[in-house]
């Protein structure tokens, strides 16, 4: 297993008789004593251990010994979501190498909760595989692809061991993940049923494990939602705000209070124009932003994946197989975001200045500071009114193509603004739910190969 590292203390907890004691060694030395409580239940806060092991951990009580072996402070994270989570590792194109690499990373390990749900609140989780160092082997294939890659793309720079909790579920809604502390922020009750009930997955797959301490979170989750895209917007920064909280509660205030947060942006679906549900529900993932960190989403990082479709998944357009590109660049924005890497640009190009004239519209990235690579002249789009406070709808706007670029701006056509309606009141890029061929959407970082991610401006610019 992994246990979290220093400067944190790990919390362990365990059940027994009441009244007994009960001493914590590590590699033969006495670290903790406790006596256990009349609830049956004990729990000690390790000793802060830094990084590396194997170490082992023996646990006494009334002349009953209990060894762990093979012991690995590190970071935990936790992976939870929908499907997208879900999707396993034998599901992947080259799935045989991505496991007999994971094998080589000797500090990495797994530990998936099994598909529980619970109308209250668990306190011990339902496990399905145990820790478990990865390998070719079934615990591995069956293991979450994105979570898995993720650690793999993070050991190599970090150097620590990495534990990995997969606690996923397919076709769930974010209120499924949440407590009904977090619902209620957002007055959002939706009747479900099954797993998409409500609390229920909070209750058995995110309660139960509150205790661990923990490095932080992914999350990839969101299709289940789009359509309801204004009241993501609140669900979504309101559970991450209360996981916090309550890892920080339960675990003896070890995790901490603002621990990371990274997730997926929705990945491309139907392959047709669709102008709205996904595009929106991208938007609403980052509190309309754009981007994050944010002033609303702090200590949240994501990976654009809008220009990763796979229309021929044999597991339907929703599940992409490219699981490799999102790992990828989730881990490179968690190298910066949570690990405080610097001289690392780890997201896409975001605008920073528009300016009209005539029927043209001039778009600068990033303050001109980083150079830009256009690989396609489609994907803008302006909102036409006939007066300056037009409000756009979602089919007031209209295609406008990119004229000429260079190193930090884009030029557009807006011409297609006349006549009655010729006030260009609402810009944006990329509102579609599947807006462009595998990485060929129409802005991409020169230095980095990282995608602009989508956005929506309105007037004044």
């Amino acid at each position: 297993m992994v246990l979290q590292k220093s400067p944190a203390k790990a919390n362990i907890w365990g059940y027994g008789n009441a009244g007994a004691d009960v001493s914590v060694t590590i590699d033969g030395k006495t670290v903790s004593h406790v006596t256990i409580g009349s609830n049956t239940q004990w729990n000690v806060l390790l000793p802060p251990m830094g990084a590396g092991g194997p170490h082992v951990l023996t646990f006494t009580s009334g002349g009953v010994n209990v060894t762990l072996n093979d012991v690995m402070f590190g970071d935990v994270w936790v992976c939870s979501g929908q499907s997208n989570m879900y999707f396993q590792v034998k599901q992947l194109i080259n799935h045989t190498d991505v496991m007999n690499r994971a094998h080589a990373y000797s500090s990495l390990r797994i530990f998936k909760l099994d598909r529980v749900q619970s109308a209250t609140p668990l306190t011990e989780p339902t496990i399905l595989n145990q820790w478990h160092r990865p390998g070719n082997d079934a615990t591995t294939s069956s293991f979450s692809a994105v979570c898995l890659l993720y650690a793999m793309e993070l050991i190599p720079d970090l150097g620590i061991p990495m534990g990995m909790v997969e606690s996923s579920w397919g076709g769930t809604p974010v209120e499924t993940w949440s407590s009904p502390d977090a619902i209620n922020v957002c007055n959002a009750h939706r009747g479900k049923r099954g797993p998409g009930t409500p609390s229920v997955l909070w209750n058995a797959m995110i309660h139960p494990i509150l205790p661990m301490t923990i490095a932080g979170a992914i999350w990839y989750q969101g299709e289940n939602n789009a359509g309801h895209a204004a009241q993501y917007s609140c669900q979504f920064s309101s559970m991450i705000q209360d996981w916090r909280e309550k890892f920080h509660q339960q675990s003896g205030q070890q995790t901490s209070q603002l621990f990371h947060f990274g997730f997926v942006q929705l990945a491309p679906n139907a392959n047709k124009t669709i102008h709205a549900g996904f595009t929106d529900l991208r938007w609403a993932q980052t509190a309309s932003y754009g981007y994050v960190p944010n002033p609303t989403l702090r200590n949240v990082f994501m990976a654009v994946a809008m220009d990763l479709p796979d229309f021929h998944s044999p597991y339907g357009t929703i599940h992409p197989r490219d699981k490799y590109d999102v790992a990828e660049r989730l881990a490179l924005a968690a190298r910066v975001v949570a690990y405080n890497e610097s001289n690392i640009e780890y997201q896409g190009p975001f605008p920073s200045k528009f300016t009209l004239s005539g029927h043209t519209m001039t778009i600068e990235y990033d303050q001109g500071n980083n150079p830009i690579e256009v690989r396609s002249d489609r994907g803008f789009e302006v909102c036409c009114g006939h007066s300056n406070n037009f409000t756009c709808g979602i089919y007031n706007f209209r295609p406008a193509p990119i004229t000429q670029h260079d190193q930090s701006t884009v030029t557009i056509d807006t011409s297609v603004c006349h006549g009655t309606n010729h006030f260009v009141t609402g810009v944006r890029y990329a509102w579609e739910v599947s807006p462009c061929d595998v990485k060929m959407c129409a802005i991409y970082g020169e230095d980095d190969d990282l995608p602009a991610p989508a956005f929506i401006k309105h007037v004044p610019f």
